[in-house]
């Protein structure tokens, strides 16, 4: 496979308001060193992708407000690597710019698009599985997603489903028959149960000919706005001709934009160990846990009686805990949060309540 036409978008514009206190606007996840191993969610992808791609490749896609912390965090990246959006609208809009500029600078180009914040072990198999998806797309002009072979019947990811009549063997490609959305229990045991479904990792791979034709016939609105004149294309009027656009565009998804509506799409089955690490409850299972059960990151955490807790607090701080069970522990800044395990899913109604009040 020539790598030199293989291109990777790290999709790194998001908030991360479901980690909350050590996530916020200001400093999202993704630039944060979540596991405590002293390398943030970034780093860990950015890392991944250079033995795939080649560094000059690679190309990040964020709010201009994260800049600064995008280039402390990676000193090797270029300015002119780094695309930024003036204001968020999802996905679409910022994969139809990075899919445009691309294009210009290369025809064959074929484009890895992954998000900042994903939490991916065995790495070489994410790198075989990834080969698969580059080969399928170069040849077939396929859109390919790659599809997680699901470990237990999780609500909180999306899902995709293919042909049943096949029998799904980890690392073949196969045709996508539908996507479908975060399932309740009932229906996601349904899901695991029948083998043909996977999670959707959020992971595409596509040639920048083949997306670009998707977003022309799918939304011709963002492509006239994103790709139809790109002569500002790597140009110093560039900055200015994509905060324009991203003021009159729709806010909106790939999955919606094109994923969902397009007939090429397959999927990649695949098995490396996964997490899209969207909650404090998805961190706490990737994480080392102590004799009771304990996944604790502070180097001053003193614990009696406690057991099942996620506890998250600054070196610098002397923490002693005692008869808590079941519970998420966090502080950062200003900000404490003691919360039971199973509230998880109120944080944002929590937090709204505080803003509210204040």
């Amino acid at each position: 496979m020539n790598n030199k036409s293989i291109y990777a978008v790290i999709m790194a514009g998001g908030v991360g308001s479901r980690f909350w206190p050590l996530s916020t606007p200001e400093r999202p996840k993704q630039f944060i060193d979540v596991l405590g191993i002293g390398k943030t969610l970034i780093q860990m992808t950015y890392e991944r992708l250079l033995n795939i791609v080649p560094e000059q490749n690679i190309f990040i896609l964020s709010n201009e407000n994260y800049v600064d912390m995008i280039q402390s965090q990676l000193p090797n990246m270029q300015r002119d690597r780094i695309l930024t959006e003036p204001i968020r609208k999802n996905t679409a809009p910022c994969i139809a710019y990075a899919a445009a500029k691309i294009n210009l600078l290369d025809k064959d180009a074929c484009m890895i698009v992954c998000p900042s914040d994903h939490l991916i072990m065995k790495e070489d198999e994410f790198k075989k599985t990834i080969e698969t998806a580059v080969e399928n797309a170069i040849n077939n002009n396929k859109i390919v997603t790659l599809g997680i072979k699901p470990t237990r019947p999780d609500t909180g990811y999306g899902y995709i489903e293919f042909n049943k009549e096949k029998k799904a063997h980890v690392g073949e490609v196969t045709k996508v028959l539908q996507f479908r959305e975060k399932p309740n229990l009932e229906t996601a045991e349904l899901f695991v149960r029948s083998g043909n479904f996977y999670w959707n990792s959020g992971i595409f791979v596509w040639k920048s000919t083949t997306v670009l034709e998707a977003l022309k016939t799918y939304q011709k609105d963002l492509f006239d706005l994103f790709c139809a004149d790109i002569s500002f294309y790597n140009t110093s009027n560039e900055q200015t001709f994509i905060n324009q656009s991203f003021q009159k565009c729709q806010d909106i998804s790939i999955d919606y934009a094109v994923m969902e509506k397009a007939n090429n799409v397959d999927v990649v089955l695949a098995s490396f160990d996964w997490s899209d690490l969207g909650t404090w409850k998805s961190l706490y299972e990737h994480s080392t846990k102590d004799t009771f059960n304990n996944s604790i990151i502070g180097k001053n955490v003193h614990t009696f009686n406690v057991k099942n807790c996620f506890i998250n607090v600054p070196d610098k701080k002397t923490v002693m805990i005692d008869g808590l069970k079941n519970y998420i522990v966090v502080e950062s800044d200003n900000a404490l949060m003691i919360l039971k395990n199973e509230n998880e899913q109120e944080l944002k109604n929590y937090l709204k309540a505080i803003e509210n009040k204040k």
